[in-house]
């Protein structure tokens, strides 16, 4: 890193590091090998870029390493010679993880809100968590609101009705809306089919004899 060069910090780097408590030091430090061109750990270099006291640094620097923030990552340099490397994968993974919850957060609040549209009132307690026990058993959520759409279509806005309708397309192997839209397809042609071929075969003319 040359001397010249200032820290770059995005808005989730600095969200994260609050979910983890960290101290002003541990991000700073953590800030350091974020941006460092060679992220290894040289006390008297980190202390003078920084301008912080050497003891305080290598605390903060245990403290990212027991909080599995960072890691040591062993590496060859362009010497052949085995040197120990900085890796952030463990706070990378924080942040994914953290990612992963907001969106999942943001598809259960949406999925309540559509109920709650298609019910034309509040969900009640018991519904909610109804509701939030088929995510968590991995319906898939497409395939919840193809339950719910097909429960308006029959008038029958029930969390019982869609329980049982959710039972029974899982008893069959729907994992998806598209399975369901495809086996209603492929009845409808089959039973078209039929229709066709009971109409041509009728004997018009013996019914008109008649």
């Amino acid at each position: 890193m040359s001397n010249n060069k200032k820290f770059v910090v995005e808005a989730n780097f600095i969200r994260e590091a609050c979910n983890l408590n960290l101290s002003l030091m541990e991000f700073l430090l953590l800030l350091y090998f974020e941006n460092a061109d060679d992220p290894t750990f040289d006390l008297d270099i980190i202390s003078k870029k920084l301008k912080v006291n050497k003891e305080d640094l290598l605390n903060a620097f245990n403290s990212l390493l027991q909080k599995k923030v960072i890691s040591l990552v062993s590496e060859k340099n362009e010497l052949g010679k085995i040197c120990d490397k900085i890796s952030l994968d463990g706070f990378y993974q924080n942040l994914t993880d953290a990612k992963k919850k907001e969106e999942n957060k943001k598809v259960k609040d949406d999925i309540f809100t559509k109920f709650e549209k298609e019910f034309r009132r509040p969900l009640n307690g018991t519904e909610f968590e109804v509701i939030k026990a088929w995510l968590e058993k991995m319906y898939n959520e497409d395939l919840i609101l193809k339950a719910l759409e097909e429960a308006v279509y029959n008038g029958a806005t029930s969390i019982r009705y869609i329980d049982t309708i959710l039972y029974e397309w899982n008893k069959k192997g729907f994992k998806t809306k598209e399975d369901v839209e495809n086996y209603f397809k492929n009845r409808y042609d089959n039973n078209k089919k039929l229709e066709e071929t009971s109409v041509f075969d009728y004997d018009w003319l013996d019914d008109y004899d008649k």
